[in-house]
């Protein structure tokens, strides 16, 4: 994230004081080009950064100003500590980072900080599952991100033997629902990648600029919503006895909405799928506490469950 290498480059700064942008580009491994975009920001921003030209030149601080990172606010620093704590046991390096942030805050914010580090646990295994671990696929993937490195993908098609090998830019990793995904520039723009489909990676020492206007998040977002759009394009008119609407809605998630109340204890609810197929199979196990007023093909593909059922069990 570009936020961590502002603070990076300005502790180093504080350490060294002065940094040519090629010593910064080595230390926060990215390119020159980079460094010295985040010098610029950094003094654009008011922090007292100044450039000095010429032989045993580099980039300041102003008077050897300094920063403890008092800028954080006590709700801040808390919150900060709340979402790092859960991951710091299993990763080192940032149990280092957040003792080293713990010693830079204000006396008065430290005690509650630290103790909102060990306030959370986070243990993403379901009941009688193997922990769980981070692929060492999505580290690789990680590491290029931040080096801003070309990966060479063997990716897998959605058909059995199909494979394809194309050249990327990693821009960014989500992990959506422990499932891991990758967006990466290509030549033909913007791309998602489901790492869990990724056959081979390989990093090569190609760099790379990232769009300065992309923001993972919001692309992300995008993503998110042409998705369920997509998983969406079939949607159903449906009754169900009010007490059941909850477990409907957890069934169907974003893709159920409450219509309104029919009178006689049942609510209207349109939910929604990919295929008639799909709603129809997710809808044939309430039986006849679920009723299906439209469309025709929902209840075609009811009534085809419904005839295969009783012919297998009757």
């Amino acid at each position: 994230m570009r936020a961590d290498r502002l603070v990076a480059a300005l502790l180093l700064m504080q350490a060294r004081g002065r940094v040519t942008a090629a010593e910064l580009a080595e230390k926060l491994e990215v390119s020159v080009a980079t460094a010295r975009r985040d010098l610029e920001a950094l003094s654009s921003a008011g922090i007292p950064v100044y450039p000095q030209p010429g032989r045993g030149g580099g980039w300041s601080l102003l008077g050897g100003a300094r920063t403890d990172l008092t800028g954080l606010t006590s709700h801040e620093a808390q919150a900060l500590f709340l979402l790092a704590g859960p991951a710091a046991p299993d990763a080192p390096e940032l149990r280092s980072a957040l003792r080293k942030l713990l010693r830079a805050l204000p006396q008065t914010f430290r005690e509650e900080a630290e103790a909102a580090a060990g306030a959370v646990v986070v243990d993403p295994a379901r009941w009688g599952e193997p922990e769980k671990e981070r692929p060492e696929l999505v580290r690789a993937l990680q590491r290029a991100t931040v080096r801003r490195r070309r990966v060479r993908l063997g990716y897998a098609g959605r058909r059995a033997g199909e494979r394809t090998e194309r050249l990327v830019e990693p821009w960014g990793l989500v992990d959506k629902d422990d499932v891991w995904y990758l967006l990466a520039g290509t030549e033909h723009g913007q791309r998602t990648f489901r790492v869990d489909r990724i056959v081979a990676a390989e990093v090569t020492e190609e760099e790379f600029e990232r769009p300065d206007d992309f923001e993972l998040s919001r692309a992300w977002s995008g993503v998110v919503e042409e998705m369920e759009r997509r998983r969406s394009t079939v949607s159903a008119t449906v009754l169900i006895s009010a007490r059941l609407l909850p477990i409907l809605r957890d069934h169907f998630g974003r893709h159920c909405e409450t219509l309104g109340e029919t009178g006689d204890g049942r609510v209207r609810a349109r939910v929604a799928a990919p295929m008639a197929l799909t709603i129809a199979e997710q809808l044939a196990g309430w039986g006849a506490r679920v009723e299906v007023e439209e469309p025709d093909e929902v209840r075609a593909e009811l009534a085809r469950i419904g005839a295969e059922l009783v012919e297998r069990y009757a």
